[in-house]
């Protein structure tokens, strides 16, 4: 039994071979071979890319992003309460 090691890829190289998928300059067997990732692959990327463009235009992105900035923020004040409180007890055992 052969162990293949499950190959990874950057997001900047799955954005070009699905940007060269998408133009259709090439087939994707072309495309396959110049970049030596499988065809079933390449489409997945494909359809990757091209949702995440279509949501770029409904504002689902804006709302995903603003969220995670919400959830820092009060991520970033509770671990400044905590701080507090750490200190305090800290104080309050020594005293």
């Amino acid at each position: 039994m052969s162990s293949k090691k499950k190959q990874s890829y950057s997001a900047e190289y799955k954005a070009k071979v699905a940007l060269d998928a998408i133009r259709g300059d090439m087939t994707i067997n072309e495309i396959s071979s110049k970049y030596g990732v499988h065809s079933t692959q390449i489409n997945r990327w494909k359809q990757q890319a091209l949702s995440s463009v279509k949501s770029s235009f409904n504002g689902k992105v804006e709302k995903v992003e603003k969220n995670q900035d919400q959830l820092v923020d009060r991520l970033y004040r509770q671990i400044d309460q905590l701080s507090c409180e750490n200190e305090f007890l800290k104080k309050s055992v020594w005293e």
